[in-house]
């Protein structure tokens, strides 16, 4: 630990890439936020002489609606607003140096020694390494850099409160280590955890730490509290005990609830949470607002893994929910978030960082609302997002680590420079001295890789050579979403991917992703003789490191995905990763059932323990904690994404109890827990009690479907006529309000009817049950099977198999 690198040691050279910037010419020396109350443009200002004004690129959408569930005053934005009074802000990228492959928050920048001075960056990896750099003359050179060890989880700042926090918190295993910003070692901490440490945070001699699903508090290394979760920990925090009077940490959890926990000598399963309070997504990241807790000090950032964000207010006795910002656009899950001024008007603006690269900044009008201001995608997962100046004295930037180890800035620093006709374009003795040493160092590598070829060559053709299979890290996530009813399986390598193929035991339909430019093919496969039901390969293109797919699913039909990962490295070696395709695999975690629906009864009795019928839950439905709940009894809630139906499921030792207002649900649980039982030898006593009205409630569940998609298919019919028309006579004018929409939504029309085959195959893949009741439909309705036959003779080519 402590070791000293030399200038330009072992970091690679910075090298920018422009992203486009135009800077403008400074006005008036007016203060930010009086220039914003006049009506100005925020940004120009004394104190920012030097850095270009900046306009608005992207925004978030701005119509308000109630967030539901939330009390009443909470908004979301969505439609677009303040066009015209938002600035541009344009950023341009700079790589600084490459480590090893990181985790989420594991950088972080150290307090400037005066304002607007470049900082030093500290960032750890999987490797073990601890290393802190600044930048020199356009190069990256090390502070420090510690010798390798156990990967690194998690990195904070600390230090005496209300003093800068420039001591460096790692945390690797179940150890926590600390360094001061010269790289001495200070503190060396086992916490005897029985799990590796997952989440960390510090607030003086506080220390607060979250494995999976064991929470511990420590003060000055003694152990104060600690608190068994039910489901899986993703963050943890605690608000600034400089603001509130009291120490409050706030659990992220799994299950979509963030838990508020008090602070007490010693704590019994569950007896020490204040409160807990729902959020719409699992919660992955926590951060105070503004980085103090806003004017109240107890407002708390959270971002989810379906890409959602959300600011709320932590008070001693409930939760309020002030807003959230949805995720129209589909983007990745939030890994990472951060407060700072990037747009210069004096307030500062929210980083977020997702896990599809994406980077995005949201500046808050004067109704304090978020507006988004800026983004750029990068390549890669961003697993750690800040605020400061690196690159050059005077110019902030957002600063960014990305899941293969950059570390990269977006600055204000602008990197073009426009001559007019006639006029020489003069490049400083510091600029040619820094393309002349880039050009160097990539003259030495391809040499360097020329070598290194030519060795392996050799050496594989050597009779006595041995083969050593390289390593590599993947990072993937295979995720149920909700809008349309479909898994998502990323998988992020390290390196570039050369081909990934798809092998499942089950039926399932992989769908169009828009983000995935890879080549598909399919292969012919034997089902019944080896139950291989899908055989794919994708090819992707050249330093291609990310790979999304979407796959659909049909309820009742279980068995186990793998995906073979081949990255484009010599030997050629391959990953496989699995993952279970549950038989109740669309239905989702809830905390609370609707009010006066029919529901299907199933009861099982018999000499089976808690642990056993918890872990025939965990293998019927996903988002079900591995771990059975303390106590003696369960219950969860679930709601199937496609439908809408719901299933209440409680259980004990000794029995279950399953409630549906589907019949299908209750049928496939009766299938499923019968044979995971037999196979344990035990006797099951299975008792149900069916609710007749609940097949007449489905059935009108599923109707209004089906009239969508008659309805979709009629206006996609319509559009190539109505284009004829608008072709000869010039205009839409005489056209009625219905067909002008028509023609205004055309290629949205078109991209859904794309996706019709997949909502009239899942339709039809629930008549099953249903048609067997089909007699007891609603008045008026027609039957379920002639409402399938309209859709099919309007789009013959989306016809439901067997329909």
């Amino acid at each position: 630990a402590g070791h000293v690198l030399g200038a330009g040691g072992g970091a690679k050279a910075a090298s920018r890439v422009s992203l486009e910037t135009r800077p403008r010419a400074s006005g008036p020396a007016t203060p930010g936020p009086l220039r914003r109350r006049l009506g100005g443009p925020p940004g120009g200002g004394a104190s920012r002489p030097s850095a270009p004004s900046r306009e608005n690129v992207l925004r978030l959408p701005g119509a308000e609606a109630a967030v539901p569930g939330a009390p009443r005053g909470t908004r979301v934005r969505r439609d677009e607003a303040h066009a015209a009074t938002v600035m541009e802000l344009s950023l341009n990228r700079s790589d600084y140096v490459q480590v090893g492959v990181t985790s989420q928050k594991t950088m972080k920048l150290l307090p400037a020694s005066r304002h607007r001075a470049t900082q030093k960056v500290v960032i750890g990896d999987h490797d073990g390494v601890v290393m802190c750099f600044g930048m020199k003359k356009g190069e990256a050179v090390a502070v420090f850099k510690t010798l390798p060890g156990q990967k690194i989880a998690r990195l904070e700042l600390g230090g005496v409160l209300n003093t800068p926090q420039e001591k460096i918190f790692i945390a690797a295993g179940s150890e926590i280590r600390g360094f001061t910003k010269r790289g001495k070692q200070f503190l060396s901490f086992e916490t005897n955890l029985t799990e590796s440490i997952k989440a960390m945070h510090i607030s003086g001699s506080d220390l607060f730490l979250s494995a999976s699903y064991i929470y511990n508090h420590y003060c000055d290394c003694k152990d104060q509290h600690y608190y068994l979760s039910g489901d899986r920990i993703n963050d943890v925090t605690c608000l600034p005990v400089e603001r509130v009077p009291r120490v409050t940490p706030v659990l992220a959890c799994q299950d979509r609830v963030l838990r508020v926990l008090q602070v007490a000598a010693v704590c019994i399963f569950g007896s020490d949470v204040i409160y807990e309070t729902e959020v719409p997504g699992p919660p992955t990241v926590l951060t105070p607002h503004n980085g103090d807790g806003g004017d109240s000090g107890e407002d708390l950032w959270f971002g989810t893994s379906d890409g959602k964000l959300g600011l709320i207010q932590i008070t001693s006795s409930k939760p309020i929910h002030k807003s959230e910002i949805r995720n129209e656009k589909k983007r990745g899950g939030i890994l990472c978030v951060d407060s700072f001024d990037i747009v210069g008007d004096g307030v500062k603006d929210l980083l977020v960082g997702r896990d599809d690269g994406m980077v995005e900044v949201y500046s808050f009008d004067n109704a304090n609302e978020p507006v988004l201001r800026f983004d750029q995608v990068l390549s890669e997962s961003i697993t750690s997002i800040q605020g400061g100046c690196v690159g050059k004295d005077g110019y902030d930037e957002i600063v960014v680590s990305t899941y293969s180890g950059w570390v990269a800035g977006l600055t204000t620093e602008p990197v073009h420079k426009e001559s007019g006709p006639g006029e020489e374009l003069k490049v400083s003795q510091e600029m040619q001295n820094k393309i002349s040493s880039l050009r160097n160092e990539l003259e030495h590598l391809q040499y360097k890789v020329l070598q290194e070829r030519e060795k392996y060559q050799q050496s594989s053709q050597s009779s006595k050579a041995k083969s050593a299979v390289p390593s590599f890290s993947i990072n993937d996530k295979f995720t149920l979403n909700k809008d349309d009813a479909s898994y998502s399986l990323v998988l992020e390598v390290q390196t570039a991917i050369d081909n990934v193929l798809i092998q499942s035991d089950v039926p399932i339909d992989l769908l169009d992703e828009d983000k995935n430019s890879a080549v598909v093919s399919f292969s012919s496969c034997d089902s019944e003789s080896n139950d291989n039901f899908l055989l794919a390969t994708y090819r992707c293109q050249a330093n291609t490191t990310r790979l999304e797919l979407k796959i659909r699913s049909i309820e009742g039909q279980y068995g186990t995905l793998q995906a073979y990962v081949t990255p484009r490295i010599q030997p050629k070696t391959c990953q496989v990763r699995q993952y279970l395709i549950k038989p109740l695999s669309l239905h989702q975690r809830t905390h609370f059932t609707g009010p006066d629906r029919p529901m299907n009864t199933l009861t099982l009795t018999g000499q089976f323990s808690f642990a056993e019928v918890h872990s025939w839950v965990v293998f019927c439905l996903p988002e079900v904690p591995e771990k059975p709940p303390a106590g003696e009894c369960a219950t969860f809630y679930f709601q199937n994404t496609f439908l809408d139906t719901q299933l209440e499921s409680t259980y004990r030792k000794g029995e279950g109890v399953f409630k549906s207002d589907n019949i299908s649900t209750i049928s496939i649980l009766k299938d499923v827990l019968s044979k995971e039982a037999t196979k344990r030898k035990i006797n099951l006593n299975i008792s149900y009690e069916i609710n007749e009205v609940s097949v007449k409630h489905t059935l009108k569940l599923i109707h209004p479907k089906l009239e969508d998609q008659l309805l979709l298919a009629k206006k996609v019919q319509l559009i190539d006529a109505l284009k004829e028309l608008q072709v000869h006579e010039g205009n839409t004018n005489f056209l009625i309000p219905e067909y002008r929409c028509i023609l205004e939504e055309a290629d949205q029309l078109q991209e859904e009817y794309k996706k019709q085959p997949a909502h009239l195959d899942r339709l039809h893949g629930y008549r099953g049950t249903l048609e067997l009741q089909n007699s007891r439909r609603p008045a008026g309705c027609a039957p379920l099977s002639t409402r399938l036959r309209r859709c099919a003779a309007l789009a013959p080519q989306c016809a439901p198999r067997g329909g």
